[in-house]
């Protein structure tokens, strides 16, 4: 990743996945700094945010010269290694579970809460 347009098409494969596997709706990587925040892990976030740093040092051709493209292309691969693994499936059916349990749990704590509820009245 020797080149700025290296960098806007490894950028573009990143927020092309991001869009895809975490469903941010973001342009660029800066506008995607605060969903990321929150939906990436801190190390993966932490290279994350060395990219969005160095996105506007790279589109100016004279900065560019002053970016480490080694810490950029080694960010790059952890973010996109994060992403890709990352599945899309594994994430819907925890969410359905989640909401199972959830749902079971509030039954069970209002059944509870009744049953209590009528011997306190002495109607059980």
């Amino acid at each position: 990743m020797t080149e700025p347009q290296d960098f806007e098409t490894a950028s573009a494969g990143l927020l092309a996945l991001m869009r895809e596997k975490l469903g941010v709706r973001a342009r660029s990587l800066r506008d995607a700094r605060t969903p990321a925040k929150r939906l990436l892990p801190r190390k993966v976030f932490r290279s994350f945010e060395t990219l969005q740093k160095a996105e506007p040092f790279l589109a100016h051709p004279k900065l560019a010269r002053t970016v480490n493209t080694t810490e950029i292309a080694a960010a790059t691969r952890t973010v996109r290694d994060h992403l890709d693994a990352i599945d899309l499936a594994d994430r819907r059916k925890g969410w359905w579970l989640s909401l199972a349990g959830s749902l079971a749990f509030n039954l069970l704590l209002a059944s509870v809460v009744l049953i209590v509820f009528l011997f306190w009245r002495g109607i059980l």
